[in-house]
């Protein structure tokens, strides 16, 4: 066999070779994803635990009237009670650690600690507390309820949203997606400082997904 020939079947194998890979890969891939179901009936009711690992919290603010300045809390936790056939009782229970605060500068991270901001040091934790839901859409609901932030508390509505629910292997536990946005006004919370030039409206993102940790 000549050396052009040993080339070609060299490449020849080495392709079939990386086909069969991906093909392997693929139907991994293919078996751990999970059969999400989006029906809100669908859904597993019970008690959920907030998948920390899966969790993100991001507020944005208006900026000199030129920009939104884009930040997040890394330490918050969350439960939620509820049946898909009977919303109108769920319950939405959330706090968040001040310090943990990320806005990709530390010096301005520190200053916001401090009493004329957050004043974490008196008020460590926000909490946010549901009372009421309301339909909105099959998979679309309003968590109104009281968040008290440094030591005042207002009433406030997360718009929330269900993206499906499945069984998770990583976790051996049904686990729900879940986001909810929300607008509050610091001022309403003691924070007046620098207005207008830094936005009072502020608004809040959640994307989170929950895990199954007891059922009703």
């Amino acid at each position: 066999m000549n050396s052009a020939l040993k080339n070609t079947m060299r490449t020849f194998i080495h392709s079939v070779s990386v086909m069969c890979g991906a093909l392997l890969l693929t139907s991994c891939v293919s078996w751990i994803a999970p059969t999400v179901k989006s029906e809100l009936i669908a859904l597993q009711a019970g008690e959920y635990q907030l998948d920390n690992q899966h969790a993100a919290l991001i507020f944005k603010i208006q900026h000199l009237g030129l920009s939104t300045y884009v930040g997040r809390f890394n330490q918050f936790d969350a439960q939620l009670n509820f049946d898909p056939n009977n919303m109108a009782v769920a319950s939405l229970n959330a706090v968040v650690d001040i310090s943990s605060i990320d806005i990709n500068n530390t010096e301005l991270a520190e200053t916001l600690q401090n009493n004329t901001w957050f004043n974490s040091e008196r008020f460590p934790q926000a909490s946010f507390t549901s009372h009421t839901v309301t339909v909105v859409s099959d998979t679309s609901f309003n968590f109104s309820g009281d968040l008290t932030l440094r030591g005042v508390t207002k009433p406030v509505t997360f718009k929330a949203t269900f993206h499906g629910g499945a069984d998770n292997w990583m976790t051996g536990k049904y686990t729900i997606g879940f986001s909810a946005v929300g607008q509050i006004k610091r001022s309403d919370f003691g924070m007046d400082s620098y207005i207008p030039i830094v936005g009072d409206h502020i608004d809040l993102e959640v994307y989170a997904e929950f895990l199954n940790v007891g059922k009703q």
